[in-house]
């Protein structure tokens, strides 16, 4: 009997093992995934077949069902005040950037100012001014919030909000904030504050979703000002910290028609964490007549489309005399791997900035696996040195350029809600041609000869945890 059962068993997982191999072709994103998946589970289905419905899903599928409900409720919404914002809507007659906003299926904005922060004294000296300056509402989400002296600090503004009758929602990411611990949350709550995690594996039929992240930074005040980009709330952040030493980051501060894209994609996500449809300002605000047109684009796993991909790709295929890009996790897909060697190749200057101080030991190797190829169609890689690196931003020509929170990585292209402030607008991408000029000064150029000099380990180390890219 016992010899029965077990062989049933062994059956059922061998079963499960083809049955969800056949899922993976039908479903997964990429050729790279699909392949690493059905080879683990015809192999070594014990293991594979549970590590795939946790993290192999494809598509964030409640997310998905209840946006039919969301929209049909912002739709009602936003059509109160759409003879207030078609003023404000720019005529975006370039092919590019009418592109964009096919992605990001949001308008590009006129009337709207943009300040670039650079670092974490600036970046939240600027938060914590606009939280202070908070008349109705302020809306609040990190994917890391931690309970040390920033995360205090942070605590003590929302709390001084909420006593002077300012509504305040805190949306964090439970992984990404998974140390932060039930005493901060409920002080805050005490304080008659909302918070939520973002819970990406609420209910019962959702319980396997655990892979997907809500790696937004966003922060809205009264639907009149916003901020984005790499911070999250953490002394590291501020350079506090004895392995990475100094923090490289860049956040983006918004003010005008714009920040009704920041709130939007706030007020969707609140509602998946929380079913609740809070009651928000609509009307835009213009900030000046002759200013910066932006397009915000969230991207994520609820998309029909991977846009945060596209938009890279469409970015790089853009591009005639300049790409430079910014992450501090570089594992691109093969379009974008493509999209960068083809533009190199017809002789725009293409450069890559990278963390020379990794904290992700696995997508650090993987790079080593396709970098070579990149080296030897004239891309550009540079090593940032005085510490670690993190911002996330794109410059291309002399035309355009974007902050945000997305890495050149399967994880923020497929798996994490991410969210990026695209400006075509040539005064702010000289602003941030100068800032990048800078930070490639404090960057070392690596040669293909580092990278094929290494020993046979190294190589294959880096081709094994290239493998794993899909799911990290």
């Amino acid at each position: 009997m016992t010899s029965w059962l077990i062989g049933l068993a062994i059956f059922t997982v061998h079963l499960l093992g083809i049955l969800s191999a056949v899922l993976a072709l039908l479903s997964s994103r990429t050729s790279q995934g699909a392949i690493a998946w059905i080879l683990s589970l015809l192999t070594f289905p014990y293991l594979a077949v549970p590590a795939y419905w946790i993290f192999g899903q494809p598509r964030f599928y409640g997310y998905v069902s209840a946006r039919g409900e969301r929209d049909s409720v912002l739709r009602r919404v936003l059509a109160r005040y759409r003879s207030q914002v078609e003023p404000f809507l720019a005529d975006a007659r370039d092919p590019d950037v009418r592109a964009v906003e096919q992605l990001a299926q949001m308008p590009m904005t006129s009337g709207n100012r943009a300040e670039l922060l650079i670092d974490g004294q600036a970046t939240f000296d600027s938060l914590f001014d606009g939280i202070e300056r908070a008349e109705e509402y302020v809306l609040v989400q990190f994917f890391i919030v931690r309970n040390d002296a920033l995360g205090s600090e942070l605590k003590r503004h929302l709390v001084r909000a909420a006593s002077r009758g300012v509504r305040v929602y805190f949306l964090y990411d439970e992984v990404g904030s998974h140390q932060l611990n039930e005493g901060y949350l409920r002080d805050l709550a005490e304080e008659g504050i909302e918070v939520s995690a973002f819970r990406s594996s609420r209910g019962f039929r959702h319980r396997f979703q655990l892979n997907f992240r809500n790696h937004r930074k966003v922060l809205v005040v009264d639907g009149r000002e916003g901020w984005l980009g790499g911070f999250n709330v953490g002394v590291e952040y501020l350079g506090h910290h004895p392995r990475h030493g100094p923090w490289r980051d860049t956040h983006l501060k918004l003010s005008g028609p714009s920040v009704l894209g920041l709130q939007e994609a706030f007020w969707e996500d609140w509602h998946w964490a929380t079913g609740e449809l809070i009651n928000l300002a609509w009307q835009p605000t213009l900030t000046c007549e002759e200013c910066h047109s932006v397009v915000i684009v969230p991207s994520g796993p609820a998309d029909s489309q991977d846009t945060a991909s596209l938009l890279v790709q469409h970015a790089i295929h853009s591009a005639r005399e300049r790409f430079w890009v910014t992450s501090p996790y570089f594992v691109p897909d093969q379009g974008v791997q493509d999209a960068l060697r083809l533009a190199a190749m017809r002789g725009v200057d293409v450069r890559i900035m990278m963390p020379e101080r990794p904290d992700h030991l696995l997508v650090f190797l993987s790079a080593f696996s396709f970098l070579p190829d990149m080296l030897r169609a004239g891309v550009k890689v540079y090593r940032y040195q005085p510490g670690f690196l993190h911002q996330k931003v794109m410059l291309i020509d002399d035309a355009a350029a974007s902050v945000g929170t997305v890495n050149l990585d399967n994880r923020s292209f497929r798996l994490n809600f991410e969210i990026t402030a695209f400006l075509p607008d040539r005064q702010f991408a000289a602003q941030v041609r100068l800032m990048l000029e800078k930070d490639f000064s404090d960057c070392r150029r690596i040669d293909i000869e580092e990278i094929t000099s290494r020993p046979l380990w190294r190589k294959l180390l880096s081709r094994a945890a290239y493998l794993l890219a899909p799911i990290q």
